[in-house]
């Protein structure tokens, strides 16, 4: 059973969530929280395997709860702004995903189950934001450098960072999803990177990709 806390100052949009993720079989809540200092509490009181987290919360926001629990649940960012500012800083606090409040109930419910899977949910329009994140400001280098990093995992990063999904890194390549797999498996360790969205980040911040490429 993947057991579920629900973040968000507005107690319609908890109640919502809280019937759509009780009614999905394998799935409970086991908590809600209205403000950022009860997030972060309820989660070290449950330890949850996912967090939905809203950004903009009373007492403390979304980016420093997501902060202070990346090791006892993984975060789910929620949020209903597209253009949000905060999706870079919600993924360097450590969030696994980040999804927009319309966002379809199926594809909420899928998310929450990659995501405690132990998968990040980057889509292509999360990269984007990435991108103009970076676009806006100096490249200063803020991760673990690449050294020891093989050309080919170099190009497999790249690939990552512009928002492939392992299938079509494959496709890319021409290898298989086996030998794609060992190649990100050895960049998390090698960059001390968590999941996907960390890797992205250490792309950019290492200098591997830019903004204009």
């Amino acid at each position: 059973m993947i057991r579920v806390v629900i973040a968000d100052d507005q107690a319609l949009l908890r109640g919502s969530f809280r019937v759509l993720v009780d009614s999905e079989p394998g799935l409970t809540v086991v908590g809600e929280a209205a403000t950022g200092v009860e997030a972060v509490s309820v989660a070290m009181e449950q330890r949850p395997d996912v967090v939905l987290m809203d950004v903009r919360m009373p007492e403390m926001d979304g980016i420093e709860a997501t902060r202070r629990i990346k090791d006892v649940s993984r975060v789910l960012v929620v949020t209903m702004f597209d253009l949000d500012a905060y999706v870079y800083d919600a993924l360097r606090a450590g969030a696994s995903g980040f999804l927009l409040k319309d966002t379809p109930p199926a594809d909420l419910l899928a998310a929450i189950r990659v995501v405690a899977g132990g998968e990040a949910l980057l889509a292509p329009t999360v990269t984007r934001r990435l991108i103009e994140q970076f676009a806006r400001t100096p490249a200063v280098p803020r991760v673990k450098g690449l050294d020891g990093v093989t050309e080919r995992e170099r190009e497999v990063l790249t690939l990552i960072a512009r928002g492939l999904s392992n299938h079509e890194i494959a496709d890319h390549l021409q290898v298989g999803m086996a030998t794609v797999k060992t190649h990100i498996t050895r960049l998390l360790a090698k960059l001390e990177a968590r999941d996907r969205a960390q890797l992205v980040i250490a792309a950019y911040e290492s200098g591997l990709v830019s903004a204009a490429r």
